[in-house]
C-alpha cells in the first residue's frame, strides 16, 4: 500500500491538472474527470488548500485560485492534529467520534496534514503524528 503522501499528493495533482485544463469544475466533474472516490477528492482538495492554489465559489464549483477553505479545512485538521496529539494513534472511526465532523470534512483535514507532512499511517493502519 503506498503511503498517505503519495497518495494525498497524487489526489491533488490529479485535481490540479483537472482544473487547470477545465477551469471551474464542481465536485462531481471533478470526480468524474479523475476518477477519483470521494474520499481520494476530499483528501486532494485538502493538500490543494495546505497549499494555497484551490477555492470554492459558488455553486460548489472549485477553481484554482488562493485558497478561501483555510477557515474551514485547517480548523478542522487541528482538531485531528490534537487528537492525535493526546491518543498517540488513533483509526478513522475513532476520529470522526471524538472530532465530530462529517467524513469528508476529516479527508480534507487529513489532506491538509498530510500535505504538512506531520502524519502517516502506521503498520496497524491508524493514523500518528510524525515526530
Amino acid at each position: 500500500m503506498r503511503d498517505i503522501l503519495t497518495r494525498f499528493g497524487d489526489n491533488a495533482g490529479r485535481i490540479w491538472s483537472s482544473l487547470n485544463s477545465q477551469g471551474c469544475l464542481d465536485k462531481d466533474e471533478i470526480i468524474r474527470t479523475t476518477k477519483l472516490n470521494e474520499e481520494d477528492f476530499f483528501s486532494g482538495v485538502g493538500w490543494l488548500a495546505r497549499e494555497n492554489k484551490i477555492s470554492r465559489v459558488q455553486d460548489d464549483c472549485f477553481k484554482l485560485d488562493q485558497t478561501n477553505l483555510e477557515p474551514e479545512i485547517g480548523f478542522n485538521a487541528g482538531k485531528i492534529y490534537k487528537i492525535l496529539d493526546i491518543w498517540g494513534e488513533a483509526d478513522f472511526i475513532t476520529i470522526k467520534r471524538l472530532s465530530d465532523l462529517e467524513e469528508n470534512q476529516i479527508h480534507a483535514a487529513l489532506g491538509w496534514l498530510a500535505r504538512e507532512e506531520k502524519i502517516y499511517l502506521n503498520e496497524n493502519k491508524k493514523l500518528n503524528l510524525k515526530s
